[in-house]
């Protein structure tokens, strides 16, 4: 069988190496010049351990099997990974409902080692953070997701299969015997075709003739990084208790498989599919953006916190004040602005952010078309869901 899969990033070739794994002839198509140009590249490189999802949701499924597929791979192949554990963190008695509920989520959802600590317990394991109580997943891991990427592109290649770079998906159309894909100045036929395309997910999906009801709406987070001996400060993963009600988890100190340390992310609302910084702006990406319906809804609900995103991307006090809040000896002088990423995330018609993978079939052609953190925890775990929807 030939599959085409649109999409060079840790999910697109997860796919692919185990769709070739299982005989296929698979080209991977991308619009770069490089595997993991956006998402894979540009996050802090945490492999979650499943605290935060629904207990029985695909996130929560797949995440957890993830983990452990992905542990695995890296040790297979001599790729780092380290424990370094991560603290989510009560810095009021008023959040202490909120990190129970995370706790009791986490034992749900399998992710073992889940321990419940007071004040004096969580400086044990960060002695330079601060808060009422934690709850601590000492099994919570940083990889090299790029580094992962370019090793399964290895993989895809040493099972016959292609990476076409500089091969941006034009045009899609059914055919009698299967899809068509106009790939740059290339022209592709495919018995099936997967679409891991990320930030142009939804872009995709409408030349498949399956725009559905979601559209992408771009979310750029920022960060700092730790500057000198701030690093040192820091030991594994500290995070704040999370807004129930967005799937984002607020700005957070991760040390990094370099040994960096990064503050963020913030969630504001990007100009661009790829809308790095702010002077990053696609008038066309933008009138998308903004037209949707979903757009508008979201911004009606909830513009207060939109409002204070956008003041801690122009203020840099108000990212201080947030991390320092945990670690309350770091100073603006520690933090030094560093690369941000975009967030991919699915925006319904009325308004809501949808928060589990989504995964759906329009004839030939598979669409993932929510795919947000934990994903690359999930990868491989993606992967081998997304088999049950292509015949054997």
């Amino acid at each position: 069988m030939r599959i085409g899969v649109v999409g060079a990033g840790i999910v697109g070739l997860a796919v692919a190496r185990e769709l070739a794994a299982r005989g296929a002839t698979v080209t991977v198509l991308d619009k770069e010049d490089r595997v993991a140009a956006h998402q894979t590249g540009h996050n802090s490189g945490v492999v979650h351990a499943g605290l935060y999802y629904t207990p029985g949701s695909l996130k929560a499924r797949l995440c957890r099997d993830g983990v452990a597929m992905l542990r695995e791979y890296c040790a297979e192949h001599d790729l780092p990974y380290e424990e370094v554990g991560k603290l989510v963190i009560a810095s009021t008695h008023a959040e202490r409902a909120g990190l129970r509920r995370i706790a009791e989520r986490a034992r749900q959802n399998g992710v073992p080692d889940i321990a419940e600590l007071d004040a004096i317990g969580l400086r044990e394991v960060e002695p330079n953070a601060v808060g009422v109580a934690a709850v601590h997943s000492p099994r919570t891991a940083i990889a090299d997701f790029p580094a992962i990427a370019r090793r399964l592109a290895r993989d895809l290649a040493d099972l016959g299969g292609s990476v076409r770079l500089a091969h941006p998906v034009r045009a899609v159309r059914e055919t009698a015997g299967g899809v068509q894909v106009l790939a740059g100045t290339s022209r592709l036929t495919f018995d099936r075709l997967v679409c891991c395309a990320g930030l142009s997910s939804d872009a995709v999906a409408a030349m498949a003739g399956g725009a559905g009801e979601v559209r992408i709406v771009p979310f750029r987070g920022e960060y700092y990084r730790l500057a000198g001996h701030a690093k040192d400060l820091v030991r594994g993963l500290v995070y704040p208790v999370p807004d129930p009600r967005y799937p984002f988890l607020g700005v957070h100190l991760t040390r990094r498989i370099d040994g960096e340390v990064l503050a963020g992310p913030n969630a504001v609302l990007a100009l661009a599919r790829e809308g790095y910084r702010w002077r990053d702006v696609s008038l066309r990406d933008l009138r998308d953006i903004v037209t949707w319906p979903g757009t508008r809804r979201l911004a009606a609900r909830h513009w207060r916190t939109g409002v204070a995103e956008v003041y801690g991307s122009v203020a840099k006090r108000a990212f201080v004040s947030a991390v320092s809040r945990y670690v309350p000896s770091l100073t603006g002088a520690d933090l030094v602005r560093t690369e941000g990423g975009v967030r991919a995330q699915a925006v319904g018609r009325d308004g809501s952010l949808v928060d589990d993978f989504v995964v759906d079939v329009h004839g030939p052609v598979v669409l993932v078309r929510n795919a947000p953190s934990p994903a690359a925890t999930s990868s491989m775990a993606i992967a081998r869901h997304i088999m049950g929807f292509i015949p054997a």
